[in-house]
């Protein structure tokens, strides 16, 4: 579940620290411990405690999904796919059954990957380009223009919604608030991406960029038991508010499946072009 924007608000907290706990940037990894092997897609599991321990948090950033942790010789990267999330405890805390992987800092605390269903992923890499260079751009980089997102746009005939949840397409984006910028956007969720005009397609990319910046601005999105935190929920436009007038025009908020995905949008304010 969580996409950008909750990938960011973590990236930021683990920076300048909480009031629950300190930044862990500049810290040393005394220990790490692997509960769950899957969890590690590399190196073997048996390698991994020996080359991480003793090397230091030097930056931490993201590329789309990813948290990428740049460390003193390597790179650690961790997608939190559908369940994951990083905390930071006290040492001697008790361990969640859905830890799968601790990180022991000399700072006292520790850093946990836990994953309730078990489908995010670590690496440990000396290139973090092995595992990011497939990604397509940020949404958020300014560098990429209007004139660049159109031609990118329309060099597909895809359907708006699978082709912005395509993470080789756009670094980043997820069902919720791929909903809510095609909404914003007046654009329907199976219109062809290369039907798009230039007009459309900026106005796709400034909706894109707002809702992101709203959801980071409000730390995300907690619409379960996995991600905690933020209140963007409660902002929601379309997503999961099936039957539910639209704050544009009033009529109700209808629900497809698309690419196995609940779609939420409005058949008045997003008409589907012939």
């Amino acid at each position: 579940m969580p996409e950008l924007p909750e990938v960011e608000t973590i990236r930021l907290n683990l920076i300048y620290g909480t009031k629950d706990y300190p930044s862990i940037l500049g810290t040393i990894i005394l220990r790490a411990v692997i509960l769950w092997d899957r969890s590690l897609a590399t190196p073997a599991v048996d390698k991994f405690p020996s080359r991480v321990e003793g090397q230091a948090l030097q930056s931490i950033g993201r590329r789309g999904k990813y948290l990428v942790l740049k460390l003193t010789r390597d790179f650690l990267l961790i997608h939190l796919r559908m369940s994951g999330d990083i905390l930071i405890e006290s040492e001697d805390e008790s361990i969640s059954v859905h830890h799968r992987m601790i990180l022991y800092l000399d700072n006292g605390y520790r850093l946990a990957f836990n994953d309730p269903r078990k489908f995010g992923r670590v690496w440990l890499v000396a290139d973090a380009g092995e595992i990011l260079s497939a990604l397509g751009p940020e949404p958020l980089d300014e560098s990429l223009t209007s004139i660049e997102f159109h031609r990118r746009i329309t060099s597909h005939h895809r359907q708006l919604k699978p082709l912005l949840l395509d993470q080789s397409f756009f670094a980043g984006m997820g069902n919720i608030y791929t909903d809510e910028a095609l909404h914003l956007a007046l654009l329907h969720p199976l219109l062809k991406s290369d039907q798009l005009t230039l007009e459309e397609s900026d106005r796709l990319l400034q909706s894109i960029r707002q809702v992101l910046n709203e959801g980071i601005k409000r730390s995300g999105a907690s619409i379960d038991w996995v991600y905690r935190g933020g209140d963007f929920q409660n902002y929601f436009r379309v997503y999961q508010r099936t039957g539910k007038p639209c704050y544009r025009c009033g009529n109700p908020i209808v629900r497809i499946v698309s690419v196995q995905r609940g779609t939420h949008f409005c058949s008045h304010c997003q008409p589907l072009k012939e």
